[in-house]
């Protein structure tokens, strides 16, 4: 019940959907001839905009997460698994096509191809299920497993999660899967800006993973030049809006072991 209504809670305070329910109640009120509270929300919706449109918002709030745990430039000799969390697959659109749609997250595969290949006696696992409540029989480890059947990897080197629906259930269900011991070495693959939620969770779960952050959004130069574009600024906020929602709902839920999980 939680996911499903985490999914709608989204769509309410998701910013372009906000913006769009404002500027709906700032029309009711000029239908309803109050023209002083409706410019003043009508004037702060376009405020916002011509905010995002000029300034990287999106890259100042992604910069925070995205530099929370350093990219990983050695790593063991030895690793006894390798974690990649889905994401980057879309399930109903491979479906309905008959063929593997990545998203724009797909550095996290091949980032676990080179590891794979680099560690041949690594235990692989994927975790990834159902993410959205309208399509439960459409999983990404599906997906996943005929893709990398398809590009000739050998499948029967990974174990498949397929439960999951979102970040915490990837911990605890790949927890139970891979079986992990104590002391042994795991890394933990997913995109920069989601990994110090994912890390909470799996500390949470009493698994200690190695971080290896893929698919940054920022150069980490702090290159962040103004520019116009209304749509762009729009869409650069979704995800790190979501994320930072995420991290403070699953600490409040007892998910992550901190607020903002850190090395």
């Amino acid at each position: 019940m939680s996911h499903v209504l985490s999914k709608i809670l989204w769509l309410l305070v998701q910013p372009g959907n906000l913006l769009f329910f404002l500027l709906l109640l700032g029309l009711g009120l000029l239908i309803l001839r109050r023209q002083r509270p409706a410019i003043v929300i009508i004037g702060f919706v376009l405020g916002v905009m011509a905010v995002l449109a000029v300034l990287p918002i999106g890259k100042w709030l992604v910069a925070p997460l995205e530099d929370r745990f350093p990219m990983a430039r050695a790593l063991p000799a030895r690793l006894d698994g390798i974690v990649l969390l889905g994401g980057f697959v879309d399930p109903e659109l491979s479906r309905r096509r008959d063929q593997v749609a990545l998203g724009g997250s797909a550095d996290r595969l091949t980032a676990f191809l080179e590891l794979a290949h680099r560690y041949p006696e690594a235990k692989l696992v994927f975790s990834g299920g159902a993410g959205s409540p309208l399509y439960p029989e459409a999983k990404e480890a599906a997906a996943l497993r005929r893709l990398l059947d398809e590009i000739g990897f050998p499948t029967a080197r990974v174990l498949f999660e397929d439960r999951s629906r979102n970040t915490f259930e990837n911990a605890a269900f790949t927890k139970d899967l891979a079986a992990p011991k104590a002391g042994e070495n795991w890394v933990l693959i997913t995109s920069a800006f989601h990994m110090p939620r994912a890390v909470g969770c799996f500390r949470q779960a009493g698994w200690t993973v190695i971080a290896y952050p893929v698919d940054y959004q920022t150069d980490g130069q702090g290159d962040w030049s103004p520019r116009f574009d209304v749509g762009g600024g729009l869409v650069s906020i979704l995800g790190p809006v979501h994320e930072w929602l995420g991290l403070i709902s699953y600490y409040s839920m007892g998910r992550t072991d901190a607020v903002f999980p850190a090395p």
